[in-house]
């Protein structure tokens, strides 16, 4: 039976290929298994409820209730709730704004600059947020509905957002954010998160995942609980279990099998571990399929 592999970078899927973008609202984050995940796509997030933390590039960014966060396109990024977490996710290919950038070629300035000159985030107490709101729910409404010319209309509030959003930031005095993470180790990184997702099954130790990065094992360590937010070894347990989940969901293999295939050489440890992590054992999972 095939089974599609991991990959490290999403691909986003848009409802109408020609209109690349599109939003959605998420409650919560189970943070041991929001992974670690770039994408070609630039996001926006606005935070309707509760708070939480993002670690983008390494670097930990705060939220709550009201804020607006600017993801560039290939940023590492992985989400943390902390209190009953709700909000909208808008995504869109930089294509979508191609000719618009023509004669504003700052327009994407909030996503190229954040984490470097810029914060990835506007906290909901500054004063552009009571332009930049309302245009993001309409967004989010013109983008639900689906009405006629709505994909105009969209796009319009689009420019308009990021346009108030760049002429904001141009007025508003930006002490220069220091990227944490050098870009030489987090290239590095991303071939270990990479070739951790293409090989579950083998018996990773963390001096093989450091000797892949070309960092000795404390560097790599400090490097990639920086980045993911815990250690090496644990990130690889979550890797492994969520691929479990989603063979227990979606194929017939046996518990056994799917142990194995995962990189569980214990079936007594894999029955352990599932259930402090997920709160099921592996047969009852099944059994709400």
């Amino acid at each position: 039976m095939d089974r599609p592999q991991m990959v490290m970078r999403d691909r986003i899927l848009f409802p109408d290929t020609s209109f690349p973008f599109t939003a959605s609202t998420t409650e919560g984050v189970h943070p041991g298994f929001q992974r670690l995940h770039w994408h070609q796509t630039l996001e926006i997030n606005y935070i309707r409820s509760g708070s939480g933390y993002y670690l983008i590039n390494g670097m930990k960014i705060p939220f709550e209730e009201g804020d607006l966060l600017f993801i560039n396109s290939n940023d590492l990024h992985r989400a943390f709730e902390t209190k009953s977490l709700q909000m909208d996710i808008m995504m869109f290919e930089p294509s979508l704004l191609a000719i618009d950038l023509k004669y504003d070629p700052d327009l994407m300035r909030p996503f190229r600059e954040a984490g470097v000159y810029l914060s990835h985030v506007i906290k909901h107490d500054e004063p552009i947020t009571s332009e930049l709101v309302p245009l993001f729910h309409r967004m989010m409404e013109e983008n639900r509905n689906r009405e006629a010319a709505f994909m105009s209309l969209v796009r319009a509030d689009l420019i308009r957002f990021l346009g108030l959003t760049n002429r904001y930031l141009h007025k508003t005095p930006q002490q220069a954010v220091q990227l944490q993470v050098k870009q030489r180790g987090m290239h590095a990184l991303r071939k270990v998160l990479h070739t951790m997702e293409l090989n579950l099954s083998y018996g990773w130790t963390l001096n093989e995942l450091a000797d892949l990065a070309h960092l000795s094992p404390s560097r790599f360590s400090a490097l990639f609980h920086q980045t993911v937010g815990t250690s090496p070894l644990n990130y690889l347990i979550q890797l492994r279990l969520t691929q479990a989940m989603h063979l227990l969901e979606t194929t017939d293999m046996k518990i056994t099998g799917i142990a194995e295939e995962c990189g569980f050489r214990n079936l007594s440890n894999f029955n352990r571990l599932f259930k402090l992590h997920i709160g099921l054992s592996p047969s009852e999972l099944r059994g709400q399929s």
